[in-house]
């Protein structure tokens, strides 16, 4: 019993002399180490100061990496600050701040390599740091340079951390760093083999360097964890390069060294046994340098020959810088697997933003539709009309800062204003001209400069900001492959009302009933009490009025300009066309072919939008050729007609 007490007493004076021991006492052990660290000497300073548990080391380590550590000329350390020509500095155990001259004293400025050792250090102090704030600047600090010292920390702090999406984070971010710096292979098979389902760029990263590989060359066949197996053939100048840089064989011997070894060794008119005037013959030439170099007059001759055999006697080849094989292999099943999903993901974004366009494009041109396809007019103002839609938006953005209530007024009231202009053009100009294609175009087109030039003269040549109510901000992330903004999503469901909404009026009210009455025989609807002329005008006026809300919700994507219509009328009438004219089932196909087929045109060639705008066209122009009618032709005496 006497023993136990003697243990314990011993091991409580043990513990008090520990806590009794400060900051400043284990800085003064390894003084040297502090006032000039280095990569190799500031690791035991580190392990030191983290090993005593004092509260205060992780405050220390923030100082020193950012340079506010100042020693005193009796080999003190402090914190401090500059004032001026003075310093105020602080005690580091007791807090007690004082002031002095700055000449007194030495400011510590570890490098770069010191600094990311002691944030090393300090990760692990900050991953359990109370404030939430600082919890995810470390996970972000460990995420943007991940060492292998930083994989335990890492892994202690996820059970006691109490943010959701944080403790999800630090788990995605231990097992990446698993799946490099674990000690046991298998510890970082199984975290390779949990990657299969992530499609991040981290976790392709992380994988892909695992399975990094480095060039090597070899006379005999290779050992090591091998990734593949090369032919030198297929680049033979970049392979053998390799074999001079790795000292297997000698550079090739260009034709101008040649010819100054030939220059330099010419003896009474010859040279290698032949005279001057036969040097003119390439062959001659190499067999002269091939005679000096037999005599060791100068370097051997290296010709396409010698460099062909130098490669056939060695094998070229990739090796993993993984030493493992098992772990190489589990990282490259586990890299296609998600290769496939990547790429499946890319194919759902790639549609996701096919039918954006294809909404976008259905209610530009759905309006055009129903004036081109009942009433046959080819109103080239009708991009104008989506302008107007667009800049009476912007226009009650100025009166109504809120942007959602600015916009519930906007989009009735850009009906209503371009529903009144289409009446109103209808009225003066396109009554006149039925029947009479020619000329309605060429009113139209003038119609459509009017109203860009009254546009520039009222809102100027500078684009006008539609701001989208802060619900619509952001995206929709899916993954890290797939999503899609907010304002896409509002204009693919407001098409769909429009859809719904539009098909709901021609089939199931009087209005539309009377409107397919007159597209397909005005005479006959006009015996039946049908005026032809009333149901053309509310035709139009509808076509226009539902350009002006699609310029509304255009104007929230786009830039709102007094051309912005141009940018729409050119695949608004591709739309109406291609789709089948007079019919918005047709549209809505319309749309979605050209939407999707100017996406995927882009996607093969990103980084020219015109050349998709130009295949578009050229593939319209084919398809037109086959099925005239469009895509959902109408059938009937109309179709006839």
């Amino acid at each position: 019993m006497r023993h136990v007490f003697l243990v314990l007493a011993l091991w409580l004076s043990t513990l008090a002399a520990a806590q009794a021991e400060g900051l400043q006492d284990i800085l003064q052990k390894h003084a040297a180490e502090v006032a000039k660290p280095s990569r190799k000497n500031v690791g035991v300073v580190l392990d030191a100061l983290v090993s005593s548990g004092l509260p205060k080391v992780p405050l220390f380590l923030e100082h020193w990496s950012d340079k506010n550590i100042w020693q005193r000329a009796d080999g003190v350390f402090f914190f401090a600050k500059v004032n001026g020509s003075q310093l105020s500095f602080t005690d580091l155990d007791s807090d007690k701040v004082a002031i002095a001259p700055k000449s007194g004293f030495k400011q510590l400025k570890p490098n770069g390599g010191v600094r990311r050792a002691i944030g090393t250090s300090l990760v692990q102090f900050q991953l359990s740091d109370p404030n939430l704030e600082r919890r995810e600047n470390a996970v972000a600090s460990i995420a943007r340079r991940p060492e292998a010292a930083q994989l335990a920390p890492l892994l202690a702090s996820v059970a006691g951390e109490t943010d959701a999406r944080l403790k999800a984070r630090k788990a995605q971010l231990a097992n990446f760093l698993s799946a490099r710096f674990a000690k046991r292979p298998k510890d970082r098979i199984a975290a390779i083999k949990s990657m299969t389902k992530d499609t991040s760029v981290e976790a392709r990263s992380t994988l892909n360097q695992i399975l990094a590989v480095e060039p090597g060359v070899s006379s005999e066949q290779p050992i090591g964890n091998i990734a593949r197996i090369l032919d030198p053939m297929k680049a033979p100048d970049a392979f053998y390069g390799q074999l001079v840089d790795a000292g297997l064989a000698n550079p090739m011997t260009p034709p101008g060294a040649i010819r100054a070894a030939l220059k330099d060794n010419v003896i009474d008119g010859r040279v290698g046994g032949f005279g001057l005037a036969q040097l003119s013959n390439p062959d001659i030439r190499k067999a002269a340098y091939l005679q000096l170099a037999t005599k060791g007059s100068v370097p051997a001759l290296v010709t396409e020959q010698t460099r062909t055999k130098a490669l056939e006697q060695h094998v070229f080849f990739e090796v993993y810088t993984e030493k493992n094989p098992e772990i190489t292999a589990a990282a490259e099943t586990a890299l296609g697997s998600v290769e496939s999903r990547v790429a499946f993901a890319q194919t759902v974004d790639l549609a996701l933003d096919g039918m954006s366009l294809a909404s976008i494009y259905f209610l530009a041109a759905i309006g055009l539709a129903i004036t081109f396809g009942v009433m046959g007019v080819i109103n080239m103002a009708h991009g104008e009309f989506i302008m107007m839609g667009a800049y009476t938006g912007y226009v009650v953005q100025l009166f109504i800062p809120d942007y959602t209530l600015s916009l519930i007024v906007a989009l009735p009231l850009a009906f209503a204003i371009t529903f009144g202009a289409g009446v109103t053009m209808e009225r003066l100009v396109i009554r006149h001209l039925y029947h009479r294609p020619l000329e309605t175009l060429l009113a139209t087109f003038g119609i459509s400069i009017a109203l860009q030039q009254l546009a520039k003269n009222i809102f100027g040549t500078q684009a006008r900001p539609l701001t989208s109510p802060g619900w619509l901000d952001g995206a929709w992330v899916i993954s890290d492959v797939i999503q899609i903004s907010y304002i896409r999503i509002a204009i693919f469901v407001m098409a769909l009302l429009f859809l719904a909404l539009i098909v709901f009026v021609l089939k199931r009210t009087r209005l539309g009933l009377e409107v397919r009455a007159v597209t397909q025989n005005p005479g006959m609807a006009a015996s039946m009490g049908i005026n032809p002329d009333r149901i053309n005008m509310l035709t139009f006026g509808l076509g226009s009025g539902i350009a002006g809300i699609a310029g509304v919700a255009i104007g929230l994507y786009a830039k709102v300009t007094s051309e912005m219509g141009a940018d729409y009328i050119v695949q608004s009438f591709m739309t109406v066309v291609v789709g089948g004219v007079g019919n918005v089932w047709g549209t809505l196909a319309g749309a979605s072919l050209i939407g999707f087929f100017q996406k995927g045109i882009e996607w093969l060639n990103p980084s020219n939008t015109l050349a998709a705008q130009t295949y578009m066209i050229l593939f319209i122009i084919l398809f037109i050729q086959f099925r005239p009618k469009g895509i959902v032709a109408l059938k009937g005496r109309v179709a006839a007609d």
